[in-house]
């Protein structure tokens, strides 16, 4: 199989690509190489390359930034989609686009289910549910997966700011009020290929099993590194943002894991993995 990937470059993007590269043809393409919202460029990639599958795993996810620059997120992660999974459906390859837990409000008490409804708050997640719709419409084959709290080698990830704090820092003050479920790059790749094994295309949700909240992820982050500093818990609304975030963000699982037998791993199995890799 041929396997397309846009944001090769990306944290996701590069572990995708290590494991499609196992069993499949695979071909990763970034900036400044090409960018997604270049229509033009996208569809001659496509139809050169010409995928039995493409994997959109470009993003704009600056979540403050996003606030201040809400043409430039929707240039990405909406008109950037729809080229995307345009280019899939004109050679008949089906798409995967990724979206984030953000999308709901976080008025739940319970896990989202993938046909819950949304509410998206701040301009990044209206942007990444505005891609979601755009990837369903333009391409009948296609795989909306939801995440949350990526994590993966070469990103700046939440786990590499927590080390690079305790590093300079004699302390550290971590909210506790923000409840989600941390999920590693490597095991949204693997489960990814899983999915598009299947044909049983729609909307899911792909985090690994469990949930906690920063202060305890922060936690746990600390303890596999062997760094013992004081963490204090706090509320959200000790860091004003300009974003607002969802308090309660948690995604089940349970859709992907009946249509591909592929099971999420504890988010804590899979940080102890990624602190091993991060070494290597």
């Amino acid at each position: 199989m041929k396997v397309l990937i846009f944001g090769a470059k990306g944290q996701l993007g590069r572990d995708l690509q290590i494991v499609y590269g196992k069993t499949d043809a695979v071909r990763g393409l970034d900036l400044p190489e090409l960018d997604i919202g270049d229509r033009d460029a996208v569809q001659s990639a496509v139809k050169e390359f010409n995928p039995d599958l493409v994997v959109n795993a470009a993003a704009y996810t600056n979540v403050e930034k996003a606030e201040e620059d809400e043409a430039a997120a929707f240039r990405v992660n909406e008109t950037g989609a729809a080229n995307v999974a345009d280019a899939a459906a004109t050679v008949g390859a089906p798409v995967v686009y990724y979206s984030t837990d953000y999308v709901f409000g976080g008025s739940k008490t319970s896990p989202y289910e993938p046909d819950d409804p949304i509410a998206p708050i701040g301009v990044y997640a209206r942007s990444k549910a505005a891609g979601e719709e755009a990837t369903r419409s333009v391409a009948p084959g296609h795989f909306v997966v939801r995440t949350a709290w990526l994590y993966g080698p070469g990103g700046d990830n939440f786990v590499e700011k927590i080390l690079r704090a305790a590093a300079s820092r004699p302390s550290l003050k971590v909210v506790a009020d923000e409840v989600g479920s941390p999920t590693h790059t490597l095991d949204l790749a693997e489960a990814t290929q899983a999915l598009t094994q299947t044909r049983a295309y729609g909307t899911y949700h792909c985090v690994n099993a469990g949930s906690c909240s920063r202060f305890d992820f922060a936690r746990a982050i600390l303890d596999l590194a062997g760094v013992d500093i004081p963490v204090a818990s706090c509320l959200s609304d000790e860091f004003p943002t300009k974003a607002e975030r969802p308090l309660y963000s948690v995604l089940s699982v349970r859709t992907l894991e009946e249509v591909t037998g592929y099971c999420m791993r504890d988010w804590r199995s899979a940080l102890k993995t990624y602190m091993t890799r991060r070494e290597a």
